[in-house]
């Protein structure tokens, strides 16, 4: 029997489901560059770099093994998963087609259609440590998911960070020791980077011919394309960054687009690490006392509770959750989203470094591109797709929970119990940012106002109904009703001038 196995840009991984049983005198591995996923929003270029780039790296490793691989690039003008088999089919007889489940719902649904060419077996994703039944029976019956209760049964089903049954050091959860505000003389240590080999040079040249108008600066691609070199970009954060990492994670600085996250997510999603590996690595770390606690708990949530939480929640609400709009959020993406063009220079800074590195850690994302967002009323769907096209870790399943749930509410609550908005105090606190910007963060109102100052109330007053219930900001609608109300009249007459500039 001559089975056809099928692996993905984001499943190169030796262990992948789809490879189990492999027989390597018959079987054949087809890996497609898709033009209709590559296309179908303009990815950042150096993200399809990254990826195209490593499946032709994995797929060379597979045939050094004496492994059948069929290997479609981009530059062939497939679009579909059915076209590519069709395609392969006219120079091989297969018997049945195996491909571990695709991470995205689109994907999904293409591979499904693979049942009219042959028989068809999808298989679970086993690299993830929650299987998608495992969440479920979780979820069901609750009336709201919290990531803290997820994150714990994860920590005793794996006996991560546990002393019995208790969590080590006594607590679950480090977060409120992870919030430090950068301080003057920071030494960020450089991040992981490597020189392109031919193959990766070629994939630039590729995708700069085919994708000119693509999001993004291709310049300086200096990401992992290997498992070899991913490890030892893992290696890199774990001794050089890791044991300040939970001290200065939520911290923002000009001029450090990195800091002293990890920036492993790229690797993680893409399948050429494996969480379990980032896991031990870093408790491995704490346990000969080379790192706080606070930091590696803190990296452990990151991975454990919260990447596998957010695959739950986009797996068990999905479709419908593409659609949702809690707050009827209905205007367009500003364009300075794309260019980096405002005098906002909190908003400035992280689109520009977007567009550079495919990369913003995750308060930048959500403090600032999302805080903006969320507070001046942007349509989901244009806040989803800009993600999604952005970031080198960006697919459906991780973006969109983390965008419409995390970031806009647009799930009115499912996944967050409240709203991330905030004002220019948090920014201020949290970043160098407001000392550079044209606009005053200590003014709440007039033309020199930090416009996050009255968005922020101008949101709360918005959505005053759907929002004054929620136990974690009721408290703001105390502080807004003892305005007068020419106050309310200003943050009004503000927020309508400044949005109606944009738009």
């Amino acid at each position: 029997m001559t089975s056809l196995r099928i692996i993905l840009h984001d499943q190169l991984s030796d262990n992948i489901s789809s490879l189990e049983g492999l027989d390597s005198s018959s079987d054949i591995i087809l890996m497609p560059e898709l033009l209709g996923w590559a296309a179908a929003v303009k990815h950042h270029k150096k993200k399809l770099v990254l990826l195209f780039s490593a499946m032709r790296h994995f797929a060379n490793q597979l045939q050094d093994k004496k492994i059948n691989v069929v290997y479609i690039k981009i530059e062939d003008n497939i679009l579909s998963l059915k076209d590519a088999v069709l395609e392969l089919k006219k120079q091989y007889e297969v018997d049945r087609i195996i491909i571990t489940k695709p991470s995205e719902y689109s994907l999904w649904q293409d591979a499904q259609k693979l049942n009219e060419i042959s028989e068809l077996e999808i298989r679970e994703d086993t690299r993830f440590l929650a299987s998608t039944s495992f969440f479920i029976n979780w979820a069901e019956g609750r009336k709201s998911l919290l990531m803290e209760y997820f994150y714990r049964s994860l920590r005793v089903k794996y006996d991560i960070l546990m002393e019995g049954k208790k969590p080590v050091g006594g607590k679950w959860n480090y977060d409120a020791s992870n919030r430090k505000p950068p301080k003057s003389g920071l030494e960020v240590p450089k991040p992981f980077s490597i020189e392109p080999d031919e193959i990766t040079k070629n994939v630039i040249a590729t995708v700069e011919t085919k994708f000119p108008n693509h999001f993004g600066n291709i310049k300086g691609f200096h990401f992992a394309v290997t498992r070899s070199d991913a490890l030892l970009a893992l290696d890199n954060f774990i001794n050089n960054r890791l044991v300040l990492f939970g001290d200065y994670q939520d911290a923002m600085v000009t001029g450090e687009a990195w800091m002293y996250h990890s920036h492993i997510s790229f690797y993680l999603n893409c399948g050429l690490l494996l969480p379990l590996e980032c896991i031990n690595l870093a408790v491995d770390f704490y346990n000969k006392g080379s790192a706080p606690l606070n930091a590696v708990e803190g990296f452990v949530r990151q991975i454990l509770g919260w990447r596998e939480f957010v695959r739950g929640i986009y797996w068990f609400k999905m479709p419908q959750y593409k659609e949702l709009n809690y707050f009827g959020a209905n205007r367009n993406l500003p364009s300075f989203y794309w260019d980096g063009n405002t005098d906002m220079n909190c908003l400035s800074q992280c689109v520009n470094e977007t567009y550079d590195n495919a990369y913003a850690h995750h308060i930048q994302r959500l403090m600032v591109l999302g805080n903006f967002a969320l507070i001046a009323g942007i349509n989901p769907q244009e806040v989803n797709d800009w993600f999604l096209v952005v970031y080198a870790d960006a697919y459906e399943w991780v973006e969109l929970p983390n965008v419409s749930g995390m970031i806009l509410f647009a799930d009115g609550g499912y996944l967050a119990s409240k709203p991330y908005a905030a004002g220019g105090s948090y920014i201020n606190k949290m970043s160098d940012y407001c000392r550079g910007c044209k606009y005053k963060v200590s003014e709440k109102n007039g033309g020199n106002a930090c416009p996050f100052n009255y968005l922020y109330w101008d949101f709360l007053s918005r959505n005053r109904d759907k929002l004054i219930k929620n136990h974690r900001i009721g408290m703001m609608y105390k502080i807004f009703d003892r305005m007068d109300e020419k106050k309310k009249n200003a943050i009004l007459h503000d927020s309508e001038k400044f949005l109606d500039s944009l738009f």
